[in-house]
């Protein structure tokens, strides 16, 4: 394994992984836009574009694109979160310079076509109506607004129906042109790669990214609160949430374990009592989302609208018992879990690539993976209760969707 970074005279960061033995590569372009970066009144324009970067550049149709890659078995595909936007792709190690200039094409050459954005609009408004009419995924969005209550970071990524219908192809012109600069990007490529030939490409391809400064994203103020919908479903979907830490933070791998403890699989806290116990949902998880500049832990559940009654006060005491009956043999499992995790992942050309690139964007430097292995393996009984206990002290967010009456944490 060697990692490799190069920074381009644009401003374009370069990071490569050579992995002998592997016959394929995954590569791809990681912007530091999302959700976040957005104007309330274009709420959903990062996924918007990244939906419009497949749909035709001034070289190559839609159609096109989609029969260059898979003309090479390949596989071409982008993702929009709230702080970032990915393009990536997946080829055999003799079709990595194509797939690199086919993500050079789309981010510089799109011609964002009236007739192209019509069509595109209509299929993310049925995505949006995907998103409402499944209420495991939607209640996610309600939880995160709750969270940070009118600010980006608290808006849904996908966008607002009325908001999504008015954006047209100048406003995704100049959005591309004014965020999408290459201060903000990453190139990743892990795999059967080669760094000067991957720094190459990207020099000759990448000439057209803008270099102006952007403004910095809104500052995140964590509130939380209490949100509830009734709707006819056969289960009530729920959220219970605290406030806990950005990435960088010494408390992040605290968390990470305790999170992993509390409700990370079939031995931990929540699904031993709730689940196997007393058999009062299917499914039930903890989970912490760690961002730039703060951070929410969050606990998950599914269940009958008779038992949430029942849920609540059960989820409250292990949450309170947790400090006084932690055994060390549980931060043992744990540890043991997240670095297995880790590892077992990074053996995929796709996870390096990802995980390179993010550690680019957020700590602006490669972690090498010992060094997470460190961290993890450095969270203590005391980091652990700290967490838990901390919990008792810090502001709810509640989020929950179904039906019958609302029930409060």
């Amino acid at each position: 394994m060697t990692v490799q970074t190069t920074t381009l005279e644009n401003g374009l960061r370069v990071i490569t992984d050579d992995m002998p033995g592997i016959a394929s590569a995954t590569l791809g372009l990681w912007v530091e836009v999302g959700a976040r970066q957005e104007p309330v009144e274009l709420n959903g324009i990062s996924h918007f574009l990244e939906h419009m970067a497949f749909k035709g550049t001034t070289t190559r149709t839609a159609k096109q694109i989609a029969e260059e890659i898979e003309n090479v078995g390949g596989q071409l595909n982008a993702y929009t979160s709230r702080e970032n936007t990915a393009y990536h792709a997946r080829v055999l190690a003799a079709d990595v310079p194509l797939a690199l200039e086919l993500i050079a094409d789309i981010i510089q050459n799109s011609t964002f076509e009236e007739q192209e954005v019509e069509r595109e609009r209509n299929v993310i408004l049925q995505e949006i109506g995907q998103a409402l009419d499944t209420p495991d995924d939607i209640v996610f969005d309600y939880f995160q607004e709750t969270a940070f209550p009118d600010q980006p970071l608290g808006r849904p990524i996908l966008g607002r129906p009325a908001i999504v219908q008015k954006i047209s192809g100048d406003d995704l012109r100049n959005y591309i042109n004014q965020e999408y600069t290459a201060s903000r990007m990453v190139f990743a490529a892990a795999g059967a790669v080669a760094h000067e030939q991957i720094v190459d490409l990207c020099r000759k391809h990448f000439t057209k990214l803008p270099m102006h400064p952007t403004k910095a994203y809104e500052k995140a103020i964590y509130k939380g609160g209490h949100f509830f919908e009734k709707k006819d479903l056969e289960q009530v979907h729920l959220l219970i949430g605290f406030e806990s830490c950005p990435y960088g933070h010494p408390d992040y791998f605290p968390f990470a374990v305790f999170s992993n403890l509390l409700g990370g699989g079939m031995s931990s806290r929540l699904f031993q009592e709730v689940r196997e116990k007393r058999g009062l949902v299917y499914s039930i998880s903890s989970f912490n989302s760690a961002f730039r500049d703060a951070g929410i832990f969050g606990i998950y559940a599914g269940t009958g609208e008779s038992k949430v009654s029942e849920l609540i006060p059960v989820v409250k005491d292990v949450l309170q018992d947790f400090p006084k009956t932690l055994e060390d043999k549980e931060i043992k499992r744990s540890r043991a879990q997240f670095k297995a995790d880790l590892l077992m992942a990074l053996e995929r050309t796709s996870a390096r690539c990802e995980q390179m690139a993010q550690h680019m964007l957020i700590y602006k430097r490669h972690i090498p993976y010992q060094e997470i292995i460190d961290k993890v393996n450095a969270v203590n009984r005391e980091d652990i209760v700290r967490i838990a206990e901390s919990l008792q002290q810090r502001s709810t967010t509640y989020a929950s969707l179904g039906p019958g009456n609302e029930v409060r944490w």
